[in-house]
């Protein structure tokens, strides 16, 4: 399993400096679109590409998910965050990416007509991105109601009817959820469809981004039964805090 980690978490914009310290520490980057679209004179996709040959970093993606729902019933919202996504595959495929990471939508409330309607949009929606430019591992969210995608049924469901995606378990989203027994319930339902990982650590209070170990999450007894390509920890701190999670996690796995 080849470890990436995220130069936002990292709190590394300077696109050079996280280049060196991924090659540094042989990881490779998960390189968050958003920040593409919102920093002017950042890079395009080839010279992107050529960044990371010339340190020898793999990258992934993390497609756009700030102020964007793919879900949405505004069909001018829809529209825009449709575009935003297309345009983050192709960047995703301009990079070389090994994969890319997409949320699922939001709903403003769960009343039964607008879920109904927010599923359809969210449904067409994968629909439209295909064919694919790169593998798409679709992320567990559920932090809250107003995610459109509730539990590991439901995200079941949704790749059951989408075989071309896969499946990202962030770790932290699926502790906060419902703590070991809910990680370890997306794990029995979609292991076959793992594809991406997203590791950090919590207490189970919110979505805190800390290093492996620091939080309440047991990884000795959540280990995959197949273990993905890619894994990628959105950790907060930069050196020590990224070989110590990388060092526990091996621990805790023994890989």
């Amino acid at each position: 399993m080849r470890f990436f980690f995220s130069p936002i978490d990292a709190e590394l914009l300077d696109l050079e400096a996280a280049f060196q310290l991924a090659a540094e520490l042989e990881m490779g980057l998960e390189l968050p679109f958003d920040l593409f679209e919102a920093v002017p004179g950042l890079p395009g996709a080839g010279e992107v590409r050529a960044l990371a040959r010339r340190y020898g970093v793999e990258l992934t993606v993390h497609l756009p998910f700030a102020d964007l729902n793919l879900a949405s019933l505004f069909p001018k919202s829809y529209r825009v965050a449709l575009e935003r996504t297309r345009d983050g595959l192709a960047f995703a495929e301009g990079v070389g990416a090994r994969v890319a990471v997409l949320h699922t939508g939001s709903v403003p409330v769960r009343h039964p007509l607008v879920l109904e309607a927010a599923w359809a949009r969210m449904e067409e929606a994968l629909s439209t991105l295909r064919p694919l430019p790169v593998p798409v591992a679709v992320e567990n969210l559920a932090l809250d109601e107003r995610d459109l995608v509730q539990g590991p049924d439901e995200l079941g469901r949704l790749l059951d009817r989408f075989p071309e995606y896969g499946f990202c378990l962030d770790f932290s989203h699926a502790f906060v959820e419902g703590g070991e027994a809910r990680v370890a319930a997306y794990l029995d339902r979609l292991g076959d469809r793992l594809l991406h990982l997203h590791v950090n650590d919590t207490p189970g209070d919110r979505d805190r981004h800390l290093p492996v170990g620091e939080g309440g999450i047991p990884y000795r007894r959540l280990k995959p039964p197949r273990l993905p390509e890619t894994a990628t920890f959105e950790v907060r701190g930069q050196g020590p805090a990224l070989v110590a999670s990388q060092e526990r996690l091996r621990a805790a796995w023994d890989i």
